[in-house]
């Protein structure tokens, strides 16, 4: 599978696009989005209002009075952050997002149209462009070891380096409901995951993630 940044996501579809475009793998980009949101916020325009140091919002955004929004982060355009929702900060959120109902968001970008609208985790991440997370689904960004984080492509371990890595998902990825995505897990765009799927490792692009694992290419139309 190619796990190549280029080959997950458009990256016209989201205000990180030069900046994931420098790495080879979407995971070497989580250091610097903390570093990368303190330097796009200055420059976004009268467009986005600056909420107390370092949280930009976007005009048009909605954000429930009981949304926590910590810093840095950015919320972009007719993106809706619904009740108790908590970015606990270094969240790139694009446009036409939903951030719902008691999510968490920690250290993640996600690309436009990205919805996790119902009690989803996502630590460590990156969602590509009109992904969607299904209620309860959630990313494990640390393994239960404490080791760095490993992506399994096949055959060929690939070593991050990372000790906190949760999910890539490439565009418009679907994750089922209660599902959970193990650390260092990477799915190819326009997939299918099913729901209670536990899941780790690359799942290739324009397949079905079944249940105990078994993976299909989808046919035509699907």
């Amino acid at each position: 599978m190619n796990l190549n940044t280029t080959g997950l996501f458009d990256l016209s579809h989201t205000l990180a696009g030069d900046y994931l475009a420098r790495f080879e793998y979407p995971w070497q980009a989580l250091d610097g989005i903390k570093e990368l949101i303190l330097t796009l916020g200055p420059a976004l325009g009268d467009e986005y209002e600056e909420m107390g140091g370092g949280v930009w919002v976007h005009q048009t955004a909605q954000i429930a009075h009981s949304a926590f929004l910590g810093a840095p982060c950015i919320i972009g355009p007719n993106t809706e952050v619904r009740h108790c929702a908590f970015i606990r900060g270094s969240a790139l959120v694009g446009g036409g997002c939903v951030v719902g109902n008691s999510v968490e968001l920690k250290n993640v970008i996600l690309f436009d149209n990205v919805q996790v609208p119902h009690y989803n985790y996502v630590g460590d991440s990156i969602l590509g462009y009109k992904s969607h997370m299904g209620a309860g689904s959630i990313t494990s960004n640390v393994k239960s070891d404490k080791t760095p984080v490993t992506v399994k492509n096949g055959g060929e371990p690939i070593e991050t380096g990372r000790k906190k890595f949760g999910a890539v998902l490439g565009d418009c990825v679907e994750v089922g409901c209660n599902s959970v995505l193990n650390p260092g897990t990477v799915i190819g765009p326009r997939t299918n995951i099913y729901p209670l799927s536990c899941v780790r490792g690359a799942v290739p692009g324009d397949s079905i993630y079944k249940t105990g694992g078994v993976i299909v290419l989808k046919t035509k139309g699907e």
